[in-house]
């Protein structure tokens, strides 16, 4: 069926292997969609920093996903981007780079993410001014948030404002705390806000107890995903790792743990990963091994695109957006 140029390019021409895997899984995904259903979907490696904003904003605007699980890093970030976007540097022969160039890199406050330096003055410092107001505030008022929470606060605010430097529509964070919608960020602690809000407990600053933890994080999954599962939620991963384990374990967890047994599996699965399967990967188990475990149903549309989520990501989108 005709749709629009992007849609029409890849249902000719992506007819075999994982080019057919993302045709499908985004048509499953429509279909999720159309009847109903909500979606999760969570964000791994470092997409934020690939820009992923620029296609996941409208996805979020358009009402394409209901709740994110992201790490820490994503979560951060997006922001990063929108305030120090012009001092960020590309290093496309970043495959050759000496040790001893890489030091340069450190010594000029440029930390490294595959193809992109992310400015350490201009990102992290930045934020960090203006997070740490937000964190000692909440904590002398005796008030605790998540660090999603914070980071809605921290751009709602428009204390951020004067240091703009993208169009604020492809920023999927903005696109999040205008809708103030659902998160999970497991793991947060290895980010970098969260070594630096570690670092103020450390001094005695703050209080570890001022940012609501991980197990929190999953309760309050457990019980989004009651109140919203009568439809069937599904499940897109982009990446692998901690984005993807925390959150789906929240159905043999609800089935299980809370004997709660009319807890629907998730309705759809699909995952982009270039993580091959092998020896003890959970990242790279293939979806049949998740219903050994009780998170997905036999009959649950199930996909895996073995390919680069920088690619296949914004196709998917695209299908999804009739771009």
């Amino acid at each position: 069926m005709s749709k629009t140029p992007i849609s029409d390019f890849i249902q000719k021409y992506y007819k075999h292997f994982n080019a057919a895997t993302l045709v499908d899984a985004a048509k499953a995904y429509e279909a999720q969609l159309n009847q109903g259903s909500k979606m999760l979907v969570s964000l791994a490696g470092a997409m934020s920093t690939a820009e992923l904003g620029k296609i996941f904003a409208e996805m979020i605007r358009q009402n394409k996903v209901q709740i994110i699980s992201c790490t820490g890093a994503n979560l951060e970030e997006d922001i990063m981007n929108l305030v120090a976007h012009s001092h960020y540097e590309r290093v496309p022969n970043y495959r050759d780079l000496t040790p001893e160039q890489e030091w340069e890199l450190l010594e000029r406050g440029l930390n490294r993410v595959t193809d992109t330096c992310i400015p350490e003055e201009e990102a992290f410092r930045r934020l960090q001014g203006h997070i740490f107001d937000l964190w000692k505030g909440a904590e002398e008022r005796g008030e605790r948030y998540f660090p999603h929470e914070f980071m809605y606060q921290l751009l709602l605010s428009g204390a951020l404002e004067p240091y703009y430097e993208i169009d604020l529509k492809d920023s999927w964070m903005y696109a999040a705390a205008q809708k103030n919608l659902p998160m999970v960020v497991p793991g947060w602690e290895d980010s970098t806000m969260g070594n630096i809000f570690a670092s103020y407990v450390l001094k005695g600053e703050l209080k570890a107890s001022t940012m609501k933890s991980g197990i929190e994080y999953m309760t309050f999954l457990a019980d989004w995903y009651t109140a919203n599962s009568e439809k069937g939620i599904g499940f897109f991963q982009i990446g692998g790792g901690i984005a993807g384990d925390f959150p789906i374990c929240v159905v043999p967890m609800l089935y299980q743990d809370m004997e709660r047994t009319d807890t629907p599996f998730w309705s759809y699965f699909c995952q982009i990963s270039d993580s091959t399967t092998s020896y003890g990967s959970y990242s790279g188990a293939v979806p049949n091994e998740k219903i050994t475990w009780g998170k997905l149903d036999i009959k649950t549309p199930k996909y895996i695109i073995e390919s680069d989520a920088t690619i296949v990501a914004p196709l998917i989108f695209a299908y999804l957006l009739d771009f």
